[in-house]
């Protein structure tokens, strides 16, 4: 579950003050809108969740071990979107150049940068639509591919080039010409 965080006197914090905002609070899961609004992740995620997000991350990083093509984020990164907001998806994937053209700085910060390639994965606790909506900021925001995995319906939303395509759990997921070479069949990685 997702909770606003109203500060009233302060407004809309800065990117910098935001930042202070996540150190000050590690074991929060903070994001912010495009609108400012804070939001603050109140669930903490459930053992097989956890393990999904894990076992695909394995799966893109034996693909990206290969292929060295870009870098890989896990769920406690987050970005800078062009329209103000920061965001943390599950799993992120970041072109090899575009990660190797930001600085040193702005490596050991949340950077402004679009990543890629995300997957947010449907929790118990997500709302479903909440989730779509996230999953059209980041392509409003220049993800080129996107991943909403789903247990519950087991299927995969599939993002890319303005369409939205449902994959079963048993059919292949391929990266298109964003994770060249790269498929996942669901199924074999995750637990019933």
């Amino acid at each position: 579950m997702v909770m606003p965080l109203n500060i009233p006197s302060i407004g809309k914090f800065s990117d910098e003050e935001l930042i202070s905002l996540c150190l000050a609070n590690p074991d929060l899961n903070i994001e912010r809108d495009e609108k400012g609004q804070i939001l603050i992740n109140m669930s903490p995620t459930y053992a097989l969740t956890s393990s999904f997000n894990s076992l695909i991350l394995i799966e893109l990083g034996l693909w990206n071990r290969k292929k060295k093509t870009g870098t890989i984020f896990e769920s406690n990164s987050a970005f800078f979107l062009p329209d103000s907001s920061m965001k943390g998806p599950d799993v992120a994937w970041i072109s090899k150049g575009r990660w190797q053209n930001l600085s040193l700085k702005e490596k050991k910060s949340i950077p402004k940068l679009v990543p890629d390639f995300i997957i947010e994965l449907q929790s118990e606790t997500d709302n479903q639509a909440e989730l779509k909506q996230k999953m059209e900021k980041w392509m409003e925001n220049g993800v080129k591919l996107a991943w909403l995995v789903s247990p519950q319906s087991q299927e995969t939303m599939v993002y890319f080039e303005n369409t939205i395509e449902s994959v079963p759990f048993k059919n292949k997921l391929d990266g298109k010409n964003v994770l060249v070479d790269l498929e996942i069949i669901m199924s074999e990685i995750l637990e019933e």
